[in-house]
């Protein structure tokens, strides 16, 4: 597992705190969740912003900074809280195989390149297929189970 990780400034953090607190009211920005996670270590509920992409069906959730809290979170309890803070929704997730992530990184990239810019292991939607599989490891990818 790699241990990437770009972490924000404090601007970045102030302006994503604002971002999740409209998320979690259940107003979203261009496609904004809040997410829940149970923290690995102290058993408390973390609360984040991200983005739900979906493809065929199945919805996505692509961590552009790398390995986040949330994402190890994640990985530790297989499962997250999406929704509004009156109705979470439990969500199962399995992490996408970085054969399987270009893919997925591809649409990504078309839908949010603007917001993740400079956050995404260099990528930008003119990436090439051989970029997108080289930065596959640096970016956690998680299939939504529903």
């Amino acid at each position: 597992m790699n241990q990437h990780y770009d972490r924000p400034n404090a601007t970045a953090r102030a302006f994503n705190a604002v971002i999740r607190r409209l998320a979690e009211a259940g107003i979203s920005i261009a496609g904004t969740r809040a997410l829940r996670v149970r923290g690995r270590k102290s058993g408390a509920l973390h609360s984040v912003v991200v983005n739900v992409l979906r493809i065929d069906g199945t919805d996505y959730l692509v961590s552009p900074r790398g390995n986040t809290q949330w994402t190890r979170n994640a990985r530790a309890a297989g499962a997250v809280e999406l929704g509004p803070r009156w109705r979470h929704t439990p969500v199962a997730l399995t992490e996408v195989a970085d054969d399987d992530k270009p893919a997925v990184l591809e649409r990504y990239l078309d839908r949010w390149y603007w917001e993740v810019k400079g956050h995404i292991a260099g990528l930008t939607p003119e990436s090439s297929a051989d970029q997108l599989r080289a930065a596959a490891p640096l970016i956690p990818v998680f299939a939504l189970a529903r």
